[in-house]
């Protein structure tokens, strides 16, 4: 798969709210997932395995979803970048907004480096 399909088949999912699928289906075994230096509680991480588990870590914060999005990618060349957000409650700190910026990396039909900017 190309740069853009990669992308536009992460938007599908994204919309839906299919992010084990996206992964499942999209990262390269050995992805690397990388945080702000400001992120408490997370790091960069390698393999996918790792990257479901950081995932589940953040999930286990939630305490109530009030919603999200998540734009169409902007692509140029072997990377695209997504907009995307949410709307949560979280256990002990209250209502929050979260917005950020995802950059991927795609090498050989695959993401192989996410880096997440907020």
């Amino acid at each position: 798969m190309t740069t853009q399909e990669i992308a536009n088949r992460f938007h599908e999912l994204a919309q839906k709210g299919q992010w084990d699928d996206a992964q499942n289906e999209l990262y390269a075994d050995n992805a690397i997932s990388i945080e702000p230096p400001q992120a408490i509680g997370f790091e960069t991480v390698e393999g996918l395995a790792a990257i479901k588990e950081k995932g589940k870590k953040f999930g286990a914060m939630i305490e109530e979803m009030h919603g999200g999005y998540s734009n169409e990618p902007q692509v140029g060349g072997t990377h695209f970048a997504v907009a995307m957000g949410m709307d949560c409650t979280m256990k002990g700190m209250g209502r929050q907004k979260l917005d950020e910026i995802a950059v991927y990396e795609v090498k050989d039909g695959k993401i192989v480096k996410e880096q997440f900017f907020y």
